[in-house]
């Protein structure tokens, strides 16, 4: 990787690392460590470790400070839906974090570049590479301004499938279905397209490598759809 693209990403993050290899690091996935031989420590796996234990410190205080009346469990719950794989792999598709991923191959021609367990765990460890480059106040402000933004509309997304459920059959008395419009690609690399449909009147479409992926976007375009109609769901 060009020190050119490493630096549109520090642009896009709003963060200058002095140690820029921390940064390299962290885009690195072990496929493409193993086909360079690279020593396994040049992948981002460690990194990752270390920004998941710093993403959990600044997410609890986050609750704790602006959720006082919520008990302890349920502080548990909205943590772990805040910080779970669909939410940073939001987060980082809001970067454009695919772009900058050094994979290997096999990982290339399988989608790997958009797939959400590769870059929710890249997300984590850039936050991981600005915490032993700057610190932690350094990592907490990336956090605050990448993950903890717009919790609602991100909540929304990643447990929009539920949400839908709950607001149409519970709030609306009304039926939604899913049905699959297509799909394309090679057998490896398919992309799958799902529309929403309640009372045959569709509410969304959506795209994505797996019918759960594609279900789960079309539902978040509908539950906007419904919201711009005055609906409002809020689960906590």
């Amino acid at each position: 990787m060009d020190k050119n693209m490493l630096h549109i990403l520090e642009e896009r993050i709003g963060y200058h690392f002095q140690d820029v290899s921390l940064l390299k690091q962290a885009l690195t996935h072990s496929s493409f460590t193993n086909e360079q031989r690279i020593y396994k420590a040049g992948d981002y796996e460690r990194l990752e470790f270390l920004g998941d234990a710093v993403l959990e410190l600044v997410s609890s205080e986050y609750l704790f400070k602006n959720h006082k009346n919520v008990p302890e469990g349920e502080l548990t719950k909205l943590r772990a839906s805040m910080v779970c794989e669909p939410s940073l792999a939001f987060c980082a598709r809001d970067l454009e974090l695919g772009k900058f991923l050094l994979l290997g191959k096999g990982e290339e021609a399988t989608g790997g570049r958009e797939r959400d367990s590769i870059i929710a765990d890249v997300m984590e460890a850039i936050i991981g590479a600005i915490y032993l480059d700057g610190g932690f106040e350094a990592a907490k402000k990336h956090i605050d301004r990448f993950v903890l933004s717009d919790l609602e509309g991100k909540m929304l997304f990643y447990d929009s499938k539920s949400n839908l459920q709950e607001l149409v059959q519970g709030k609306l008395k009304k039926e939604f279905h899913y049905e699959l419009l297509g799909e394309s690609g090679p057998e490896h690399n398919k992309v799958f397209e799902v529309e929403v449909l309640m009372e045959g009147k569709r509410l969304g479409t959506g795209k994505g490598r797996t019918k759960k992926a594609a279900e789960q976007k079309a539902a978040y375009e509908a539950l906007l759809v419904l919201r711009d109609q005055g609906y409002v769901f809020k689960k906590y």
